[in-house]
């Protein structure tokens, strides 16, 4: 039989690693599982600009680094692999069970879901087929690629824009299409997208379609008020329109919302008792690094209480 770890954390975003840090320091037997590498969304940020404690900014991959170290320090074991099953394998001792995609098993008596979310695709012609040959979903990843040509950024929320802005280091010019008639981004980001003049902005607009064979050659952008077509040539489109939630592995067990945000009250707790979520994946007003370290330190704690109620070693 398998060892039976307290707290089993899926998921090494900001909020998973923060997750592990404090279960660790709590001297929670902890494993945290990751199919990737840690870090999360982090790692695709040039410059994280909002977390407390840098003036200048650091850099997400950087951060995530430091955050990843500091959790090992206290003993946070990190395992590679991809989670494809959860069984609520509840015994008097509140097991659950985690079944890999590799056929590994691992029982916990607590478990923190903290698997994020991943970006949106716009569902258009050609774009499958024309991801990684123009088609991207990733700015810092890709933007050196086109340094002197123009591109196409989809999207008004903050991530889109600080892109776009991020993109004019390398692009000759950056055009930013969004469906409404207004930005959605935080002020202090319209103000540097507007003031820099390698960006246009085409509002109340979206891309029917993406041309194209071997490479993107062009887009063709529909204007949702007048539904007249044209197209403009682009060497490379940027699709920033938003995030769905990792939490395919959870629905069926704990309550989700319409779009699959898990539910979670103050404490990080989930509709099953034992199971508790944290960072992207749960329902939330704002989705930042900041929040998420801010709900895996939540998570740990109500976990940890949790697993020394089950012990019967609760502190009361």
């Amino acid at each position: 039989m398998a060892d039976v770890y307290d707290i089993i954390i899926v998921g090494g975003g900001p909020s998973g690693m923060t997750a592990g840090l404090y279960s660790c320091r709590a001297r929670m037997k902890t494993l945290l599982i990751e199919k990737m590498a840690c870090g999360g969304q982090a790692l695709v940020a040039d410059v994280i600009e909002n977390f407390p404690g840098f003036p200048d900014g650091i850099k997400g991959p950087e951060l995530a680094e430091w955050m990843l170290k500091q959790a090992e320090h206290f003993g946070l074991k990190t395992e590679p692999g991809e989670v494809k099953i959860i069984v609520l394998k509840k015994t008097e001792k509140g097991q659950f069970m985690i079944k890999l995609a590799d056929g590994r098993e691992f029982l916990a008596i607590s478990l923190i879901i903290a698997t994020g979310a991943r970006w949106n695709s716009l569902n258009v012609p050609r774009e499958k087929e024309l991801s990684g040959k123009g088609v991207s979903y990733c700015a810092t990843c890709d933007g050196p690629l086109f340094k002197g040509k123009d591109v196409t950024v989809v999207g008004g929320g903050d991530t889109a824009l600080e892109d776009a802005i991020f993109l004019t280091k390398f692009a000759r010019k950056v055009t930013v299409v969004h469906r409404r008639d207004r930005l959605r981004a935080t002020k202090i980001l319209q103000e540097r997208a507007q003031a820099n003049r390698r960006i246009e902005f085409c509002l109340n607009s979206v891309v029917a379609e993406i041309l194209g064979k071997d490479k993107i050659e062009a887009v063709k952008i529909k204007d949702l008020k007048s539904d007249k077509e044209k197209e403009v040539k682009t060497d490379g489109i940027f699709i920033l329109i938003g995030i769905s939630p990792n939490s395919e592995i959870v629905r069926g067990i704990v309550n989700t919302d319409e779009k699959g945000y898990i539910i979670s009250d103050d404490e990080m707790r989930t509709s099953v008792d034992g199971i508790f979520a944290c960072g992207d994946v749960r329902k939330k007003l704002l989705r930042q690094v900041v929040t998420a370290t801010g709900d895996g330190a939540i998570a740990a704690v109500s976990a940890q209480a949790y697993v020394e109620r089950i012990k019967g070693v609760e502190y009361k």
